[in-house]
């Protein structure tokens, strides 16, 4: 009796990466497992990979008509006991049968796409206590965090391959090109910084104007947008700093994955991260839409390796202590045995 994740999103971001840690984990752990998702090739290729079975789907607007019922007869060959929809879109096309539907939701997502599910996770207890305020029934609902590891095989990236000297402070600034990330801030934050290399890992639609702004800044020798990577543990390991000023943020798993590569993380105190971050102990808050601050944080880490220390030694208890993935993987198979997964 298998779990049937449903992920309905086509592109590439951190929810679409988590998916696939979390698919792996939990086959790692034993957990039967298939999944519906739009055609990725990449993601396919995990999947195979993982040894779980793939079925693509459209997961359109509110007028596909067939999704859901692909996504059924798909369920019922596998012998699912529990739909797992990540995000809105497949919560939308997540069929009625047999199974547990179940919603995974990492952030403050309209609920009527969930109307008639049987549980709600949540990945920050915040997120959870808000569902519940929104009238969800609280026995119906719980918070189940993202876990992060450090693959132990993953060297740092030799930073001759990016032309960045091995000299040079190197911030790491990691997320879609999107308003809510902030990369302008950290652009901007560069100016006050002028030995400072910065690498920039996402993809996203600002990618024409962030790349602007750096050139009109005079920056623009200094940064390298990296484009989407597969290889963010080389990358947190080569770093010195990671920046982290996003506006909008529910959760904040950059921060959780620096802790794990022993990377002391500055953010801004936006929701998510100003809820994970204990100021001054395992990272540094800045206030929100303030380069200068960032830059003045940054300069603090640099400068002081005791806090540096501390901030990466803290982090990385947390890491283990609330995020790990035996702890994170063992929550998801308790729930899963309430709905028959053995």
């Amino acid at each position: 009796m298998s779990v049937l994740h449903l992920l309905g999103t086509a592109g590439e971001g951190g929810a679409e990466t988590y998916f696939l840690d979390l698919v792996s984990a939990l086959r790692r752990a034993g957990v039967p497992e298939a999944a519906a998702i739009r055609p990725n090739a990449g993601r396919e290729a995990a999947l195979a990979a993982a040894g779980v079975p793939v079925e693509t789907l459209t997961f359109g607007g509110p007028l596909d008509l067939f999704t859901r019922r692909k996504a059924g007869a798909f369920a019922r060959r596998e012998g699912v006991k529990v739909a797992l929809a990540w995000m809105n879109r497949a919560a939308r096309h997540t069929p009625k049968g047999p199974w547990a539907r179940i919603g995974r939701l990492g952030g403050y997502y309209n609920l009527k796409y969930y109307r008639g599910f049987d549980y709600l996770v949540a990945n920050t207890e915040d997120i959870a206590d808000w569902i519940v305020g929104q009238g969800w029934p609280a026995g119906q609902v719980s918070c189940i965090p993202n876990f992060a590891a450090a693959p132990d095989e993953a060297a740092a990236l030799d930073r001759a391959t990016l032309s960045t000297p091995e000299d040079a402070p190197l911030l790491l600034a990691m997320g879609r090109l999107h308003e809510s990330k902030a990369h302008d801030v950290t652009l901007q934050a560069l100016t006050e910084l002028p030995d400072a290399v910065l690498w920039i890992a996402g993809v996203g639609p600002l990618e024409g104007k962030l790349k602007s702004l750096a050139q009109a800044l005079g920056v623009a020798d200094r940064v390298r947008f990296l484009g989407w990577r597969t290889d963010a543990s080389a990358l947190y390991r080569a770093a010195d700093v990671c920046v982290f000023p996003s506006r909008y943020e529910p959760l904040g798993n950059v921060v959780i994955k620096a802790w794990a590569h022993g990377l002391p993380v500055i953010a801004a105190a936006s929701q998510g991260p100003k809820a994970l971050i204990e100021d001054g102990q395992d990272g540094l808050l800045v206030p929100v839409d303030d380069p200068s601050a960032l830059a003045a944080a940054v300069r603090r880490v640099l400068s002081e390796p005791l806090l540096k220390v501390r901030l990466t030694q803290h982090g990385l208890a947390r890491v283990e202590a609330e995020f790990s993935e035996a702890a994170v993987v063992a929550a998801w198979r308790a729930l899963f045995a309430d709905y028959g997964v053995g």
